[in-house]
C-alpha cells in the first residue's frame, strides 16, 4: 500500500508543478514543467551508484559471509546479535532456491483462481476509468468547460483527494478487511460514475458543445470526481496490488506477481492511448461504460474473493478449498480437510 501511495504523491507533485509553471508566460512554463520530470529520474540514477546490495542478493550468490557482514552494517549492531536474523534469511534464501518452474506450477488446475485473480483484478482496477480523471484531469475538466488555470487547480485538489484516502487505507485494510473496502469503493465508483455522466449529459447533451459552466454546477462536477477518487484509492488502488501479494504459495508467487504487474502495465498503457478518442466519441456515454465495468468487478469481488485479511501465505490453500466456486479445483486431499480450521484462521 504504502508503493501505491509513494504513486499518488508523485500525482500531486507533478500536478502541483503544472499549476504553477502553467502561470508562467510564454514557452518556459511547458519547457520547465516537463524538464522537471528529469529531477526525480536523476535523483534515482544517482541514488542507485551508491545502493549496496541487500543481504539476500548477496545471499543468492552464495556470498554468505558479505551478507552477514551487509545485515551487521544495517543493523549497526554485532555478529552474535543479528545472527537469529540472519539464520531466517538463510531459511527463506534456501526455500526460495527449492522453488523450481513456478510458471510451470501456475498452470496446475489447484492454482487456477491465483491465475484468475492475478489476471483480473489489476484488469479491474486500470478499467475503474481512474486514470481518465487522474492522466487526463486538466483535459477533462478544460473540456467540461472549466478555464485553464481552473482545470490545473481542479486536479490538484482531486491529487490531494487521492494522497488522503490512500493513507486511509493503510489504516483500514487490517481493521475493516479486503473484501469490505473492495466493495464499498466499489459502488462508490458506480455511483459517481452514473452522476458524472448524468451532468454531462444534462449541460452538454449529445453534442458535446463547450459552454461556461456556473460555480455551483463545476463545485458538483469537482465533488462526484473527488468522491470517486477516494473511493479508488482506499479500495482498488492499493489493494490491486496487495490482494495478488497475499493470496499465492512461495512456489507461484514469482509467476503471480509477474502476471499482475504485466497486466496492470497493460492496461495503463491503453487507456492512455485509446481516451481521447473515447471521450470524443462516446462523450458523457464514456463514463457510462466505466460504470458499467466497474459494477461487473464489484460483482466479481462479491461472488469469487474470498477474505484475505489476517491469513498466512502458507495456509491460503485452506482458504480457496473452503469457498463455494473455488474448492471444486482444489485437491482431494484439501477439501477433506475444509472441516479443520488451521490455529492462524481462528481469528479470521
Amino acid at each position: 500500500i504504502v508503493f501505491q501511495l509513494s504513486i499518488t504523491i508523485g500525482i500531486l507533485a507533478a500536478n502541483i508543478i503544472n499549476y504553477f509553471t502553467a502561470k508562467i508566460a510564454g514557452d518556459l512554463g511547458w519547457r520547465l514543467s516537463l524538464g522537471c520530470a528529469a529531477v526525480p529520474a536523476l535523483f534515482v540514477f544517482l541514488s542507485a551508484l551508491f545502493l549496496p546490495n541487500t543481504p539476500n542478493s548477496m545471499l543468492e550468490k552464495g556470498q554468505r559471509e558479505e551478507a552477514r557482514g551487509m545485515l551487521r552494517r544495517i543493523r549497526g549492531v554485532s555478529d552474535e546479535e543479528v545472527e537469529a536474523e540472519f539464520r531466517d534469511l538463510v531459511a527463506a534464501s534456501e526455500a526460495a532456491k527449492a522453488v523450481e518452474h513456478p510458471w510451470r506450477k501456475l498452470r496446475e488446475r489447484r492454482h487456477r483462481p491465483q491465475l484468475i485473480m492475478a489476471i483480473f483484478i489489476p484488469l479491474f482496477q486500470q478499467i475503474t476509468g481512474i486514470n481518465v480523471v487522474m492522466f487526463y484531469a486538466p483535459v477533462l475538466f478544460k473540456t467540461l468547460g472549466f478555464g485553464g488555470s481552473a482545470s490545473l487547480l481542479s486536479s490538484v485538489i482531486t491529487g490531494l483527494v487521492n494522497v488522503f484516502a490512500t493513507s486511509i487505507s493503510i489504516y483500514g485494510t487490517d481493521k475493516w478487511g479486503r473484501r469490505f473496502l473492495f466493495l464499498q469503493g466499489g459502488v462508490q465508483m458506480f455511483v459517481c460514475q452514473v452522476l458524472v455522466a448524468a451532468l454531462i449529459w444534462w449541460k452538454f447533451g449529445v453534442t458535446g458543445e463547450t459552454t461556461q459552466l456556473a460555480t455551483w454546477y463545476a463545485v458538483l462536477v469537482v465533488v462526484f470526481i473527488c468522491l470517486f477518487v477516494a473511493a479508488f484509492a482506499w479500495s482498488w488502488g492499493p489493494l490491486g496490488w496487495l490482494v495478488p501479494s497475499e493470496m499465492s504459495p512461495l512456489g507461484i508467487r514469482s509467476a503471480t506477481q509477474s502476471i499482475t504487474v504485466s497486466v496492470n502495465m497493460l492496461f495503463t498503457f491503453l487507456i492512455a492511448q485509446l481516451f481521447l478518442s473515447l471521450l470524443c466519441r462516446l462523450k458523457f456515454g464514456l463514463f457510462l461504460m466505466f460504470a458499467f465495468f466497474v459494477a461487473i468487478m464489484t460483482t466479481f469481488i462479491f461472488f469469487l474473493l474470498p477474505e484475505t485479511k489476517g491469513v498466512p501465505i502458507e495456509n491460503m490453500s485452506t482458504v480457496w478449498s473452503q469457498h463455494w466456486f473455488w474448492k471444486r479445483f482444489m485437491p482431494e486431499d484439501d477439501q477433506q480437510n475444509n472441516g479443520k480450521t488451521p490455529k492462524s484462521l481462528e481469528l479470521v
